[in-house]
């Protein structure tokens, strides 16, 4: 039995550190993961295409918890185990939600092999995969921003205590992405120092809820470079273009959104940095079997 899913990436508007409320909207770069079932082997195993040294116990954690809910989906005997291999145009821990997503598209591959896709929604197929994300310790906030993001696709609010979804729009924008080659995991962030910018966070909070997306995603930027200490230059030479600029997740990558030959502006300046550029779009799918 296998299935096999994609799931985007995303950029931050509202980082969720602060104040437990955070907010995300998927980018047009992918995860695949494939997944294969078996009924005679007890464990399940998982794989990263090209980083053979990757921790994958997300990954394996999600099948784990999907075959425990619906293992017996197809029969007897039941579904006991199997393996779970990850493909990513987004590189790990670059602040794009690249374990969200490897999340999101492993739980939809687990129960698209087990012809079990219409037995979740998929707003519970994230809540799983950030269930899988707390259980192995690769998040601090739970990520349902991230999560919700990628799984449906647009533009998602959420409150990461409770795994509420409070709004979600579909957004056309162009993005534009630098990565640097350095890595930041979430995990590590300094959280009481975020915490000591809650007001900002509450502010952006209150401008994404009335759908002022692209300045939220700005004051978040200078609020969260400020408290992870991360270089603002980024994003004062973005906003010179656009009105939406923002360190991504607990970086080290910055998204810009806007018009695309203002981002083309902007790309210029970022490409006089170390690290990769990516012009791309939003994405308002989700994640989707393949």
């Amino acid at each position: 039995m296998e299935g096999q899913a994609r799931a985007p990436a995303a950029g931050t508007v509202l980082n969720a550190l602060a104040t437990g409320r955070g907010s995300a909207f998927a980018i047009d770069e992918y995860t695949t993961a494939t997944v294969e079932l078996s009924t005679e082997r007890e464990d399940v195993t998982g794989e990263v295409a090209g980083a053979p040294d990757a921790d994958t116990r997300l990954v394996e954690r999600c099948v784990e918890y999907v075959i425990d809910a619906h293992g017996g989906a197809v029969g007897m005997p039941a579904v006991s185990g199997g393996t779970v291999r990850t493909e990513s145009e987004v590189p790990m821990a670059s602040g794009l939600k690249s374990s969200s997503a490897a999340a999101n598209a492993t739980v939809m591959a687990t129960l698209s092999a087990l012809e079990a896709t219409d037995r979740m929604t998929r707003e519970d197929m994230a809540r799983l995969g950030v269930m899988a994300a707390r259980d192995v310790g690769v998040t601090i906030t739970g990520a349902f921003d991230d999560a919700s993001a990628s799984m449906l696709g647009g533009v998602t609010v959420t409150d990461n205590e409770s795994d509420d979804l409070l709004a979600r729009e579909e957004v056309d924008w162009d993005v534009l992405v630098w990565t640097p080659p350095e890595q930041s995991f979430s995990a590590d962030a300094d959280v009481d120092r975020c915490r000591q910018i809650a007001p900002m966070a509450r502010l952006v909070e209150d401008l994404a809820l009335d759908g002022d997306y692209q300045r939220a995603m700005t004051v978040n930027g200078l609020a969260f470079c400020a408290a992870l200490g991360f270089d603002t230059e980024p994003i004062v030479e973005g906003i010179s273009q656009v009105e939406g600029v923002s360190l991504s997740g607990t970086g080290p990558s910055f998204t810009a959104v806007g018009d695309r030959q203002a981002l083309e502006q902007v790309r210029e300046y970022w490409d006089e940095r170390p690290g990769r550029t990516l012009l791309t779009t939003t994405q308002t799918e989700g994640t989707q079997t393949q």
